[in-house]
């Protein structure tokens, strides 16, 4: 009998083993996703900013040229009401 019980224990071990490496496996495959997300995320926010710093500019250039161009009507009004008189 004593035999059976050792046998037993070893089916009991190996199945334990088994469920550690499938255990171990699922892990690494959660964690090597969990790095790819993290290395998506770190790379849209760089590329994200870079857009946004880039659209800030064009905004504001265009809000310098539109401040001209209102200069630049209302000086030319002002001198039309200079000849009207």
């Amino acid at each position: 009998m004593a035999r059976a019980g050792g046998i037993t224990n070893a089916v009991n071990v190996g199945i334990a083993v088994q469920a550690d490496w499938e255990n171990r496996e699922f892990i690494s495959h959660i964690s090597l996703n969990v790095r790819q997300l993290f290395d998506f995320l770190v790379q849209f926010e760089a590329t994200t900013k870079s857009k946004l710093a880039s659209l800030n500019e064009k905004l504001d250039t265009l809000e310098r040229h539109l401040e001209l161009l209102e200069v630049q009507v209302s000086t030319a009004t002002a001198n039309l009401n200079l000849f009207k008189t």
